[in-house]
């Protein structure tokens, strides 16, 4: 298997705890890899520090971009990154995509992802969704991009909110195309 060259893009919607356990999975499935980055919004280090009460994503081993580094390779298509995971994506942030409005590293990567026919996975966290949200994920779709609602399943019996939240971040790594020991549907519990 090709390594993966990833951005993970964090924007300011509730749901840090997809971030954090992504971002620790995918240290653990390095052999993987070839580069991983990772670019915050303002919004998404201050959400991230009231929901978990840290700023771990400074210690992750990763490439960190600011919002506004336009230079960062996964800005251009010539970068060859294969897959970028907005998690979580918040409504915002879909909006521009969808519109193709690149003003920011988010938006522009994202862009370029889509440009280049390559993988655009969107974890929307919000709820409930309105009419602008539902079209806004239909034109991110029709342009080649995943949206994975930030939706835990139950069949695996999770315990805690960080066990249901690893269901979602579980279909993301396997959206990524990365290899995942993780519960599959049918097996025992």
């Amino acid at each position: 298997m090709m390594k993966k060259k990833i951005v993970i893009a964090i924007t300011g919607a509730s749901g840090s705890v997809y971030a954090d356990l992504l971002l620790r999975r995918l240290q653990l499935l390095n052999n993987q890899i070839d580069e991983l980055s990772l670019v915050m919004t303002d919004n998404a280090r201050e959400v991230w520090k009231i929901e978990l009460e840290n700023d771990h994503y400074v210690n992750f081993q990763l490439r960190h971009f600011t919002q506004k580094n336009f230079n960062a390779p996964f800005a251009s298509g010539s970068g060859q990154y294969d897959t970028m995971i907005i998690i979580p994506c918040s409504m915002g942030t879909l909006g521009r995509i969808a519109a193709g409005i690149s003003g920011d590293l988010i938006s522009r990567a994202a862009d370029v992802i889509l440009k280049e026919r390559r993988k655009l996975i969107c974890v929307v966290r919000d709820t409930p969704y309105n009419l602008i949200h539902i079209r806004n994920m239909e034109t991110i779709t029709l342009a080649g991009g995943i949206i994975c609602p930030a939706t835990p399943s139950f069949y695996s019996k999770p315990k805690t909110i960080e066990e249901a939240a690893a269901t979602v971040v579980d279909r993301v790594i396997d959206l990524a195309g990365l290899d995942n020991n993780s519960f599959r549907w049918g097996t025992p519990v």
